[in-house]
């Protein structure tokens, strides 16, 4: 059996965006059988450690078929650096921060996750929903529905999203 992959979607607050990419990522995966890829998410800040999702994230999710009730916020930490194979940013601030606190002992690659699952989105980045309404985490769902097809794409090709 080979080693799984792993990766982190890593947003600001871990309670919109990266839960909703982990969501669909799961789900894409699982119904590909991609059952060695490891999906989890993270936030740049701690303000919403221990929080479940937004409940608006939690609504969009359930009505495209994804529970994200039992997901928990929490902060990047430096284990991440070296315990998953990808640190997956939400936007360009965001990848930037996970760039800058990057321990010398990293192994993870680091990348937009729109950029590493082939999806196009202008700058790459997902958009903040946070001070939006409803439409904008539809929007959002889109977005990380989009780019977790395009991670079972990458990850089913023969390099497994292993490179760069």
């Amino acid at each position: 059996m080979s080693e799984p992959t792993r990766l982190l979607v890593v947003c600001l607050g871990n309670i919109c965006r990266s839960p909703m990419a982990e969501g669909a990522l799961r789900r894409q995966l699982a119904e590909a059988g991609l059952d060695h890829v490891e999906v989890d998410s993270a936030g740049t800040g701690d303000w919403h450690v221990g929080n479940p999702p937004d409940p608006r994230a939690v609504a969009t999710a359930a009505r495209h078929g994804v529970d994200l009730s039992g997901l928990r916020g929490r902060q990047l930490t430096t284990a991440d650096y070296t315990r998953f194979d990808w640190l997956l940013c939400a936007d360009l601030q965001n990848l930037a921060d996970v760039r800058a606190r990057r321990p010398a002992e990293a192994t993870a690659g680091i990348a937009l996750l729109t950029d590493w699952a082939g999806v196009m989105t202008g700058d790459g980045a997902i958009p903040d929903p946070y001070t939006g309404g409803d439409d904008h985490f539809e929007d959002v769902w889109q977005v990380v529905e989009a780019a977790a097809r395009g991670a079972v794409r990458r990850l089913q090709a023969p390099h497994r999203g292993d490179d760069a």
